[in-house]
């Protein structure tokens, strides 16, 4: 990673995450008026001044943490005041300095790193004159800043940038990084697969539903080929996705999936297969993503024999027959070394072009061994059919009246197509086009 790190830290409940909003423009990370609302470190891109670095967004800093949870979240702070090249020490002016701060103060001060010391949710001017309170803190010249309302964040970037080393020059551009969600129920495994990904503790697992809340990318390089993992929460059935956290973690786990180019599914081989494993695969279907099912916890299993259990997955999710479905404990890491190849041949799949000429041969073939639908006296006649995109594979066809198009012919002609070219792991995007139409 080229591009300088800064790490805002922070006790809970000062405004870390809002102040990441409001660096970053967008609402990347989850704001809620609860502290200890961000566990996982959350990052994103930043270019002020024509200088580029990256932002961190963490957990609240708890110096005596109570349970497991909330010592991972410590975990996870303490690896980004390792990474970071600058640190944000997030106070809030209206509290004043705190018992915590002053702790936090002296584990900031042996990380050696450079750092800015900002109070937040100074929201007028007459809350200012409450800044000279934290000098007592022993780190330099304090900024008054609100996040929310944007006053004195231009300042604060400002003194970022002045503090940055100097960026590693780029190396030379490889191949586009293949963006891989991690995606399912709660509880099925998504971040302790990811770990085993990486051979490293990246993101929290416990065993409480839902302690992922964010989605996280990580970029990794396999065998030459860079890879991003965006590990995200559990997605709940409708109706039962409450408010708040939440509600935002169930979006960004939808919107990780929109932004990916390869989707893996995890299973919980315990409870295969659900209601809302279906509803979590139509979604990345009808989004026409790759799909790769990962049947995780297969430890649990005593009888290994996989016939029995590819058969019942393909029997519920026989809509996606394309997915290849492997195996996996995420937890002793077996067969986990199998995934990311399978990401490359079916990322390879997804990139795959065939000729006009062929697409049509194979369309005629498909044509005579089955009749085309009809309607009354007209029956559905193909002009021709091509190969238009990749990334997702999207074949459109010319047809002289596309309302003659049935569900079940639509599907004939995606399995002749599967049959001459494979596509493994891919839905295929069919638009049907009427004679003249656009």
């Amino acid at each position: 990673m080229n591009k300088p790190i800064v790490a805002i830290i922070g006790r809970q409940n000062v405004g870390k995450s809002t102040l990441f909003n409001r660096l970053t423009s967008k609402r990347l990370a989850i704001v809620e008026d609860l502290p200890g609302t961000t566990r996982d470190r959350i990052m994103a891109d930043i270019s002020w001044q024509g200088t580029d670095f990256i932002i961190v967004d963490t957990g609240g800093l708890e110096l005596a943490p109570q349970t497991r949870v909330t010592e991972a979240v410590q975990r996870q702070v303490e690896i980004a005041i390792d990474e970071a090249d600058v640190i944000i020490f997030l106070t809030d002016i209206k509290s004043g300095v705190t018992p915590a701060d002053l702790e936090t103060a002296d584990k900031l001060r042996l990380a050696n790193k450079p750092l800015i010391l900002a109070a937040n949710k100074a929201d007028n001017p007459r809350l200012e004159f409450q800044l000279p309170e934290f000098y007592e803190l022993g780190l330099g010249d304090p900024l008054a800043i609100s996040a929310y309302h944007a006053r004195g964040t231009d300042e604060l970037l400002d003194r970022i940038v002045a503090l940055l080393p100097a960026t590693v020059p780029p190396s030379a551009a490889g191949a586009e990084a293949i963006k891989i969600a991690i995606v399912g129920r709660p509880n099925v495994g998504k971040s302790m697969l990811l770990n085993a990904l990486l051979g490293r503790e990246q993101a929290i697992t416990d065993d409480t539903p839902g302690t992922t809340r964010d989605a996280i990318d990580t970029a990794l390089d396999f065998e030459g080929q860079s890879m991003i993992l965006i590990d995200t929460a559990g997605i709940k059935r409708r109706g039962r996705i409450g408010e708040g956290v939440e509600r935002y973690s169930a979006l960004r786990a939808l919107r990780a999936i929109n932004r990916a180019d390869i989707v893996l599914i995890v299973l919980d081989v315990t409870e295969l297969v659900t209601a809302q494993d279906m509803h979590i695969v139509g979604y990345a279907q009808q989004a026409t993503k790759g799909i790769i099912l990962v049947v995780n916890k297969w430890d649990l299993v005593v009888d290994r024999s996989t016939t029995e259990f590819d058969r019942y997955i393909r029997h519920q999710l026989k809509f996606i027959t394309y997915a290849p479905i492997l195996r996996v404990s995420a937890k002793f890491g077996q067969g986990v070394d199998r995934l990311l190849p399978e990401v490359g041949t079916v990322y390879q799949e997804r990139l795959k072009r065939v000729a006009t000429s062929t697409v049509n041969e194979v369309v005629q073939q498909a044509i005579a061994a089955h009749n085309t639908p009809r309607h009354g006296n007209k029956r559905l006649k193909f002009l021709y059919a091509t190969q238009a995109t990749t990334n997702p594979p999207t074949f459109v066809f010319f047809v002289n009246d596309a309302k003659l198009i049935h569900f079940s012919y639509r599907r004939y002609l995606e399995n002749k197509l599967r049959d001459a070219f494979g596509f493994v792991g891919n839905p295929l995007s069919m638009t049907f086009k009427s004679r003249g139409e656009k």
